[in-house]
């Protein structure tokens, strides 16, 4: 295959193919105000919503309206004491249903506070719909009091089922990196710190920013078709949500998994020239999306319709191959990236977990104890709890007939980042946080690391050091 060429426009999907887009986030107020902008941007289009406040009765409340109103309301009974479980088995009939009349031109569905896009992004896909978008919804003034916020989901009536242990903090982290597309709030309250904050937290996000929810219907004159707006969006491995690569020195190189299939070699690609060049997710050039962006509902609705592929959105958040921010400080606002090539000692990093999570707002990644040379660690805090968690062997540690089974996102990811003697083992960690002492981070990091002696004694004597995070990684 050539060069993806911006003028080769694939050809539009038939009259009555039904789009699905999902629009989540623990900010409501800017949650609604997204869907509204869609449903007036889209002539026919509806948004479902399952609530569930309800489930502590039994029972999933859901609801599907159009710019005009409510259209229909229903319940749907807990599955296996689950309301996040309810939500999954009465989504798809309600998408195929809508899909199966021919009708309704786009879906948007509206995810309840803490229900993650991920999970619903992958169950709409094996439903066999057609999902060409995931936004999550951003008032920026309320960033880092959500990102701080180590509360329980339960105490805030947030939890989506009576054994969800996540917190307030955890959950916003994955529900503002997993999507692509992040639509912004009009919010006076929000300062260049938060601003600088949210570039930093997902760089490779498009930011779409939206208005008050009252102000959307007549924003925009001429609604947009989606699927017009569709026959010109680039394939979801295009955009410019997977366009950096945490391998390539921290830089902002292209990035193989983000590649389209018609793109040309994305390792020797210039990233700053491709992001002026490049078609955007709504198929125009850079410079003229940008001008774009704040016209109205259609800047989101280009944005919904412009692809999305679930299987390189779970790569680009897997410890192994994630796609993590690059050094940056603006504002007060600072991200440290940390690589290094040699085990930490279990005893003096479990010692340091509490101040090296109380260190940055967030904190992610992935990580490598001396005694445990197979295992790759995963890093994931936020609101000052730390979740750390084995995400399965380094690719090293494997023999050569096991690579075969290996997807070749991850397979990618450690030939860019291997190592003659160690492999894709390595400490990949970043810290973003307004006012972070980098140098004294760097330092604690360091001391965790094995001395010169210790890592001189070799491997076997590594694995006999004394197994500080045993009882954290049986939780």
């Amino acid at each position: 295959m050539g060069p993806y060429d911006p003028a080769e426009k694939p050809l539009a999907d038939p009259p009555g193919t039904l789009s699905v887009v999902i629009v989540g986030g623990l900010h409501a107020e800017a949650r609604r105000a997204a869907v509204e902008r869609l449903l007036a941007g889209v002539p026919g289009s509806v948004a479902l919503h399952h609530d569930l406040t309800t489930a502590a009765h039994g029972t999933v409340v859901r609801t599907v309206r159009d710019a005009t109103g409510m259209l229909s309301a229903g319940e749907a009974p807990l599955v296996n004491d689950c309301a996040c479980c309810a939500l999954r088995e009465d989504l798809v009939p309600e998408l195929t249903r809508l899909a199966d009349g021919g009708l309704t031109p786009l879906a948007v569905v509206e995810l309840w506070d803490s229900v993650e896009p991920k999970a619903m992004a992958e169950v709409v896909v094996a439903g066999g719909l057609r999902l060409t978008g995931v936004i999550t919804a951003v008032d920026p003034a309320l960033l880092l009091p959500y990102l701080g916020n180590g509360d329980d989901l339960a105490d805030g009536g947030l939890a989506a089922a009576a054994t969800d242990q996540r917190t307030v903090a955890d959950t916003f982290a994955r529900q503002l990196e997993y999507a692509p597309v992040l639509a912004l709030a009009d919010s006076p309250e929000a300062d260049d710190e938060d601003r600088a904050l949210l570039a930093q937290l997902h760089p490779t996000a498009r930011q779409v920013p939206i208005g008050p929810a009252e102000a959307t219907a007549a924003a925009d004159s001429h609604a947009a078709d989606p699927h017009a707006a569709d026959s010109y969006a680039t394939d979801p491995y295009a955009t410019d949500s997977y366009a950096t690569d945490s391998y390539a020195a921290d830089s902002y190189a292209a990035d193989s998994y983000a590649a389209d299939s018609h793109a040309a070699d994305p390792y020797a690609a210039d990233p700053h020239a491709a992001a002026a060049s490049a078609p955007s997710a709504s198929g125009v050039s850079g410079a003229s999306a940008a001008s774009a962006a704040p016209g109205g509902p259609s800047a989101l609705v280009a944005a919904a319709l412009a692809g999305f592929d679930v299987e390189a959105a779970a790569a680009a958040q897997h410890p192994a191959c994630a796609l993590l921010p690059a050094e940056a400080d603006e504002c007060g606002v600072a991200t440290l990236v940390w690589n290094r090539r040699r085990p930490f000692h279990p005893e003096r990093l479990y010692a340091a977990l509490e101040d090296l999570t109380c260190a940055a707002a967030r904190s992610r990644g992935r990580f490598w104890l001396a005694d445990r040379p197979d295992a790759l660690l995963h890093w994931d805090a936020a609101g000052g709890a730390l979740c750390v968690e084995s995400a399965g062997p380094w690719l090293a540690s494997l023999p050569d007939a096991a690579w075969d089974l290996v997807p070749p996102v991850r397979r990618a990811a450690a030939a860019l980042d291997w190592h003659p003697e160690h492999g894709d083992r390595c400490q990949h960690l970043v810290f973003t946080s307004p006012g972070l002492d980098r140098d004294g981070l760097a330092l604690l990091l360091e001391s965790c690391l094995l001395t010169d002696a210790e890592y001189a004694a070799g491997p076997d004597a590594w694995k006999r050091l004394p197994p500080a995070f045993d009882t954290l990684l049986e939780v």
